[in-house]
């Protein structure tokens, strides 16, 4: 009987013993399989595009979604192209990039990553950046006397509301408000640089740099037509600065209403072309001329950007002129 219970034992033993690869092999499938859905999950917060017309056209590939009511609708999106690829605008700038805002689809393309010098137009990520940190009613005090190229004239003490420094950056395209701003800033001017760049960052500007306010030309200061498209696109969410860069003039004044500063748009464009609405325009000498227009044709909106022209508004007229005759949209049921 003792042999036979040793028997017994070594039977369930046998039975009950698993081979070392076996267990290997489960392992590296368990940890293969955890590795996949980790990258799967990462993937989709990574890269997930949102609820964006082309995502909706190419990822979901539904025809029909039903409503509160229960009843099937349709939902439409409209997609521009070129009618003829062969045509192109005549433009004298080194830079050029034209999009259709709503779709962001690209209709147009010159140099777009050719870093060029921003001049003024750098101050849509001033006010970008300035947006973050101050509310509207926030009152700046200039603190030095700026004096080289356009300025809306502040002086030295005069205290003003970030909003009419804003006016007095996108409107007049005053470097001196650049300054006051950037002064102004929490930690000083020198944090504020910092702040422009991680801006430029944020909207994946990757062929960008910044190092003064208010677009002075400077080694290592640079942008490209793609990266001013995108911060242009920011501005036009903000509907206090979509307002303002379609402000044809005004004037503002400090909070005491002791000094009064009268704004014009550099823009020239602006009330001469129907539907043109701002946006920014730049120039030094080593950068020539620089214009990032909102244009709105029929319903379409535009951004139109110009870098190293020789020309910026006839160049702009002309792509304006492209646009009208050569684009159109193709509606998509989905």
């Amino acid at each position: 009987m003792k042999q036979k219970k040793k028997t017994l034992k070594l039977k369930k033993n046998k039975k009950t013993e698993i081979p070392t690869d076996a267990i290997i092999s489960g392992t590296v499938g368990r940890d293969f399989f955890l590795i996949i859905c980790f990258v799967l999950f990462f993937s989709l917060l990574l890269f997930y595009p949102g609820d964006g017309s082309f995502f909706k056209l190419f990822a979901f590939n539904k025809s029909l979604s039903n409503n509160q009511s229960g009843q099937t609708v349709q939902e439409i999106i409209i997609i521009p192209y070129v009618f003829n690829p062969q045509i192109t605008p005549s433009i004298t700038a080194s830079g050029a990039y034209v999009i259709d805002l709503t779709s962001a689809t690209p209709l147009y393309s010159k140099n777009k990553d050719l870093k060029l010098l921003p001049a003024s137009t750098v101050k849509v990520i001033t006010a970008l950046t300035g947006y973050k940190k101050f509310e509207l009613d926030t009152v700046l005090t200039v603190k030095r006397k700026i004096t080289d190229g356009q300025v809306a004239g502040f002086n030295v003490g005069e205290k003003l509301t970030f909003e009419n420094v804003l006016y007095a950056l996108l409107v007049h395209s005053g470097n001196d408000a650049a300054y006051v701003i950037a002064d102004n800033y929490p930690g000083g001017y020198k944090e504020f640089i910092i702040a422009m760049n991680k801006t430029a960052e944020y909207l994946h500007m990757s062929s960008s740099r910044f190092t003064n306010p208010a677009g002075f030309d400077a080694q290592g200061q640079y942008i490209t037509a793609f990266d001013l498209s995108l911060a242009s696109r920011k501005l036009l969410e903000n509907k206090e600065l979509s307002k303002i860069v379609s402000t044809k003039s005004i004037t503002i004044s400090d909070i005491d209403f002791t000094y009064f500063h009268p704004l014009n748009n550099v823009n020239k464009l602006l009330g001469e072309i129907p539907g043109l609405a701002g946006l920014k325009t730049g120039y030094t000498e080593a950068a020539k001329e620089n214009l990032v227009s909102f244009y709105t044709h029929k319903g379409k909106k535009f951004v139109i950007v110009i870098l190293k022209s020789d020309d910026r508004f006839e160049d702009t007229k002309n792509i304006i002129n492209w646009l009208n005759t050569n684009i159109g949209f193709k509606t998509y049921s989905i």
